[in-house]
């Protein structure tokens, strides 16, 4: 894998500005590298999602959307690893393994093809890739999406209800 290619930008750079609220973690920080208990299998994690848990999110919040996202992927679409839909504004945090989902919230199938988390592993060798671990506060008690959806239409959906937006992105590589 070539490590002279250009670096994707940061993906919410990218859509309308919101504001941000606050993201925290007791199993990543922002900038550094995943432990391998969330790093897939088959690159000898154990694929479990991370602790989240935020504040400070806009009053008018009606609800969240999880979402974990590679855009250095080498596939000109980034990767999605996680995609958690309506959750209640009740719920501030998930806890690691975050399995089951409070209430009515799903998950939609990931870029790995299955539902849930699908933890990182890129190729190897590659430079260490992002993975922006982002809670989406929502104007809606709900997205119109079903658990059939795609990531791409989960984040279509997002563009038009996101009120604020928090973001931690730790790193992950696999050595040659």
């Amino acid at each position: 894998m070539s490590l002279d290619r250009p670096v994707a930008p940061d993906p919410y750079d990218l859509l309308p500005p919101v504001p941000a609220f606050s993201v925290a973690s007791t199993d990543v920080t922002d900038g550094q590298p995943l432990d391998d208990l969330h790093a897939h299998p088959s690159v000898g994690g154990k694929n479990l999602s991370p602790q989240l848990s935020w504040s400070g999110f806009p009053a008018e919040t009606r609800g969240f959307t999880v979402t974990c996202y590679d855009p250095d992927a080498p596939t000109g679409s980034g990767f999605w690893h996680w995609v958690v839909v309506n959750l209640p504004v009740a719920v501030t945090e998930l806890a690691r393994g975050a399995d089951p989902l409070p209430l009515d919230a799903f998950t939609v199938r990931t870029d790995y093809g299955e539902r849930g988390y699908g933890g990182s592993a890129p190729p190897p060798g590659d430079r260490p890739h992002r993975y922006f671990f982002a809670v989406h506060a929502i104007d809606v008690d709900r997205l119109d999406v079903s658990p059939e959806a795609t990531p791409a239409y989960v984040g279509f959906n997002l563009a038009f209800h996101t009120l604020a937006r928090a973001v931690i992105t730790p790193t992950y590589q696999v050595r040659a």
